[in-house]
């Protein structure tokens, strides 16, 4: 193998219909990366632990076990990018898979090339650790988001934050009080733009505002979102 060509990518699906799971599956290995698949949650965890995959696709409705709960134990055993699939587009359900541990989602019905182009999103994030960033630590009052380690804590407090909720967090940080389009973050966050952006904004949104304070993020209505400084 050519030294300057990456290593494939180790992606593990995770999904019990079979036609969906495969399509995942081939529409992955066409873009290089090494896929196994898993249709059971408790499976998914085995097999989570003994492939070492470096993104999940993760379908929420799994027999045995749900896939947040999957989400919830491969997490804690070894953080890992997570890309859930859902058939509801329920607020709820959304702000619950980002709790546990889920950096992205997609509901179904889905297009093959909006789930690769998100994979790539996340995959990109990979790369990034640890401290791939070379920016100093940013102050707004008590709350301070480090790039180097990639850790954010308010009052003292560590918050765990997912990888994408911290990138589109540092964003904003970079430009406090800017008010900033969703069309923007999604360019400068995640990479693309598709039917689904402005829910997938929103859900980072409010699940940042849960962990770090609702006053943190400003909703400029009708335009987008600003990052409020808090006092000191």
């Amino acid at each position: 193998m050519d030294r300057s060509t990456p290593a494939p990518h180790r992606i593990l699906v995770v999904e019990d219909e079979p036609v969906i799971a495969e399509s995942v599956a081939a529409r992955l290995r066409s873009e290089g990366h090494l896929v196994e698949v898993s249709t059971d949650g408790l499976a998914a965890v085995e097999d989570a632990a003994r492939f070492r995959p470096d993104l999940i696709v993760l379908d929420v409705m799994l027999p045995g076990i749900d896939g947040l709960e999957v989400c919830r134990r491969v997490q804690a055993a070894r953080p890992v990018p997570v890309l859930m699939l859902t058939a509801r587009d329920e607020e709820t359900d959304l702000l619950v898979g980002l709790a546990v541990g889920a950096d992205d989602y997609l509901t179904k019905p889905f297009s093959m090339r909006e789930l690769a182009a998100r994979v790539r999103v996340l995959l990109r994030r990979v790369s990034r650790y640890p401290g791939a960033e070379t920016d100093a630590a940013v102050h707004l009052g008590d709350l301070v988001v480090d790039p180097a380690t990639r850790e954010t804590s308010r009052a003292g407090e560590p918050v765990h934050l997912t990888a994408l909720e911290f990138d589109l967090l540092w964003w904003l940080c970079r430009r406090p009080g800017a008010v900033a389009t969703r069309e923007q973050l999604l360019t400068a966050v995640w990479g693309w733009a598709g039917p689904t952006a402005s829910r997938t904004v929103d859900s980072h949104v409010r699940s940042l505002r849960r962990k770090l304070g609702a006053e943190l993020i400003r909703t400029v209505h009708g335009v987008g979102y600003a990052l409020q400084p808090p006092d000191r």
